[in-house]
């Protein structure tokens, strides 16, 4: 049985989890996880986040209805980052935009490509 602790955590019990859409590829979105944010998403299928500024488990969609159902989570060669690969409903980004990753450098500028869903 997977065990959570098993992941390494930063010096703060952090772990950064990348969001992808399990379909398309696309990457969606980053945020945090504790071991016990990790354990909550394997239980209940819907991915939940540790947001350091409320310091509180963040269940995406829970207040907005733009849920990640999980799909896999993966973990990465040195056990310090997952990727959960989601089903998402609508946008993943809080600025209502799909991705987060919705601003590009290029030629030394910031292009926007993508505006609000």
């Amino acid at each position: 049985m997977f065990d959570p602790a098993s992941l390494t955590y930063d010096a703060n019990g952090l772990i950064p989890c990348i969001a992808q859409d399990h379909a398309s590829g696309e990457v969606l979105m980053f945020a945090w996880m504790n071991a016990d944010a990790v354990a909550q998403t394997l239980a209940t299928g819907r991915v939940t986040y540790w947001s350091r500024s409320r310091a509180a488990f963040w269940v995406k969609g829970e207040t907005s209805g733009h849920v990640q159902k999980l799909v896999d989570l993966r973990i990465d060669c040195d056990r310090d980052c997952v990727l959960a690969l989601v089903d998402q409903t609508g946008p993943a980004c809080h600025t209502n935009r799909r991705s987060c990753f919705y601003t590009a450098i290029r030629a030394g500028a910031e292009i926007e490509l993508t505006q609000p869903l």
